[in-house]
């Protein structure tokens, strides 16, 4: 069954979870909207989208470096300090900073990236699409599928977690503010990779070889 925006949207005004999250429990109970929202309460996750508009300003900063090659600097925030000394809070902190040196996200979540550039990626998209003979009729949903890819590219909630694929960063983080009953947010990140921006001169060798042999 096809899933439509204003199902996604009526279930994400009902509950508060994600608009990939609704839209994934939509596609498993066939657009049943009393039973997408049963699946989100029993995933914890309508539970854990409740606690978001709760203010975070406590939790840790935590660093992560790859053989001295690349790294990453990661705030996370969590109610209290009593949850920012919880284990499973340490851990996970660890493992996003871990994930943000290793996969190079750009932003947090979608709302943070810019307009222009997800107009541009759209229009790139669109062009795409056209010149694959596709319908214009089908095209929008076409780049609406793929601008999803996009964002789950180059932000933070929505890659496919290093360690575990099959989950991403963002439910990685709903299944933690379910267990520990505290909002926890993902505030911002730097990663540093060695050597990135500096324009490196390409040399040949052999030439420079043979200029000091014949200089």
């Amino acid at each position: 069954m096809a899933i439509t925006a204003e199902q996604v949207r009526d279930l994400r005004d009902r509950t508060s979870a994600g608009i990939m999250d609704c839209k994934k429990v939509l596609v498993e109970t066939d657009g049943n909207i009393d039973k997408a929202i049963e699946l989100l309460r029993e995933r914890g996750i309508a539970k854990a989208a409740k606690k978001a508009n709760r203010v975070a300003s406590e939790g840790l900063v935590e660093a992560y470096i790859h053989n001295g090659k690349y790294g990453a600097l990661v705030e996370v925030n969590s109610e209290t300090d009593f949850v920012s000394n919880n284990e499973d809070f340490k851990t996970f902190v660890k493992d996003v900073a871990m994930h943000i040196a290793a996969s190079g996200p750009k932003y947090v979540r979608r709302e943070e990236v810019p307009e222009n550039i997800v107009n541009a990626e759209k229009e790139t998209l669109k062009a795409q699409s056209l010149q694959e003979g596709k319908p214009a009729a089908v095209v929008e949903k076409m780049v609406e599928g793929r601008i999803n890819k996009f964002f789950a590219e180059i932000c933070l909630l929505e890659q496919p977690f290093i360690k575990n694929p099959d989950v991403t960063v963002g439910q990685l983080l709903t299944e933690l503010i379910s267990k520990i009953g505290e909002n926890v947010v993902i505030r911002r990140f730097s990663r540093f990779e060695r050597g990135e921006g500096i324009e490196k001169v390409e040399s040949n060798f052999a030439e420079e070889v043979m200029k000091q042999v014949n200089g």
